[in-house]
């Protein structure tokens, strides 16, 4: 069914040789980065690599599930390079989650730890591995998604710390001996309502230079430009940065904040609709039927301030567009846009 199973060990390393100033990730983000999202970045914009929503290795394992989630790890070539994010709490799920996105393709996998939803937490999953009492578990997810995926680099995706800033835990991480490590400079209490403490980064880098000098680090949060990314990565001198909230300020944010014309935005966004109905089935009239869908088109709203911005009139125009809860009425407006 997959075929040959390519070792892709290293990858990140490769990546970052051909960009010596540091690596620029588009961060995972649910109902964000699906397959139709990645492709406008890929095709227009240029992360040094793109990540998946995050995926339950619990959800994979499990018959019904799978089918469903599946689809989330749907991806087209022109993504590469590609890491997949999986979460679980479950040693056995999490180790044939690895396995399976080694066999689907993927150029490497993440493990979420830092994930701050109440409902990923009650599962002992995302943040919920911070705590001191569940770093045992931590420590397992680790080593079965290594089991799982051997012929991947492994990365691992998390926060400074549970309620408070906690050391311990970075330097617990770096003991494992993964192959990346990213750390959203916040604690899990602080959600993003304070801005990150990048004043903190440099001891993060002293003590991965001083455990494992082979681990890469990424910083996130905060993150407006690409010029301010690059600024600080040679400022505490990790290895790259992931932006997340940032894309929604600029598309173009991989492409050296090239700046988009009004047209050009509404063309994104009407790409980026034709996209989303290919990847999740064509939009029903009768919003009784949105259900079957296996997203909902109003994901895409959340867009409009994407596109829909950085020309004058944005925001009202942005506004109008949210009113309108017809996906035929939107993309009607949208394409009248382009003839004004």
């Amino acid at each position: 069914m997959f075929g040959f199973v390519k070792n892709k060990k290293g990858i990140w390393k490769k990546i970052l040789e051909k960009n010596p100033e540091g690596l620029l990730v588009l961060a995972p983000m649910a109902d964000v980065t699906d397959i139709a999202f990645r492709q406008i970045i890929a095709r227009h914009s240029s992360p040094s690599l793109l990540y998946t929503e995050f995926v339950s290795a619990d959800g994979l394992a499990h018959p019904k599930g799978r089918v469903r989630l599946l689809e989330d790890l749907k991806f087209n070539k022109n993504e590469g390079p590609l890491i997949a994010q999986i979460f679980s709490g479950n040693p056995e799920n999490m180790e044939s989650g690895a396995r399976l996105v080694q066999k689907l393709g993927f150029d490497g996998i993440d493990i979420n730890t830092g994930c701050p939803s109440r409902t990923i937490n009650k599962q002992l999953c995302g943040a919920e591995l911070i705590k001191i009492e569940n770093r045992e578990i931590a420590r397992e997810m680790i080593a079965a998604a290594k089991r799982g995926a051997p012929k991947l680099d492994l990365a691992v995706k998390t926060r400074l710390g549970w309620n408070d800033i906690d050391m311990s835990w970075i330097q617990f991480l770096l003991e494992q001996n993964i192959d990346v490590l990213t750390v959203h400079l916040r604690t899990r209490k602080e959600m993003s309502k304070v801005p990150a403490h990048w004043e903190l980064m440099d001891e993060i880098r002293e003590m991965r230079d001083r455990i494992a000098p082979n681990t890469l680090i990424l910083g996130n949060g905060d993150i407006k430009d690409s010029t301010q990314a690059k600024e600080l990565i040679a400022k505490h001198g990790i290895d790259g940065v992931m932006i997340g909230r940032g894309i929604f300020t600029n598309p173009m944010f991989f492409d050296n904040d090239r700046e988009l014309t009004k047209q050009e935005r509404i063309e994104l966004f009407l790409e980026h609709l034709e996209l989303f109905e290919s990847a999740f089935g064509p939009t029903p009239q009768n919003i009784k039927q949105f259900g079957k869908r296996l997203k909902s088109f109003y994901l895409m709203k959340k867009f409009l301030k994407v596109y829909i911005n950085g020309f004058p009139g944005a925001k009202e125009l942005r506004n109008e567009l949210m009113q309108i809860n017809d996906p035929a009425e939107i993309k009607k407006k949208a394409v009248s846009l382009l003839k004004e």
